[in-house]
């Protein structure tokens, strides 16, 4: 699989995740037959832009502790992902050490394999 393949897929898989649920970097890349790819997953959705389409939602995919992941300092995506999930009515938690949260096992979409479309 070539990087724009790898893109494809993980876009595509993304868009599948149903409204008012969210998974993990790791699963995306399993349900695509990369396992060992979650930063790679996370990396194609840093670099897909706001007006690809159809639109993507990458903020229902987080690590796999259940954290929005920090876009560093100074940044506003942590806040911009939690917007968009309590959009959908995914509720976010604050943890012991600040760091913002989804419980998968209320919000978790973790199918095994995808059906084709």
């Amino acid at each position: 699989m070539d990087i724009a393949e790898f893109h494809s897929a993980v876009y595509d898989t993304v868009r599948r995740i149903p409204i008012g649920k969210v998974t993990s970097y790791g699963h995306i890349a399993r349900l695509i037959g990369m396992p060992n790819y979650s930063r790679h997953v996370g990396q194609a959705l840093k670099l897909a832009g706001p007006d690809v389409t159809p639109p993507l939602p990458w903020y229902r995919v987080i690590s796999s502790s259940g954290s929005i992941s920090s876009r560093g300092p100074g940044t506003s995506g942590a806040e911009r992902q939690r917007q968009a999930l309590e959009e959908e009515d995914v509720e976010v938690t604050v943890g012991r050490t600040g760091d913002l949260k989804v419980d998968f096992k209320t919000y978790g979409w973790f199918p095994d394999r995808l059906d084709p479309i």
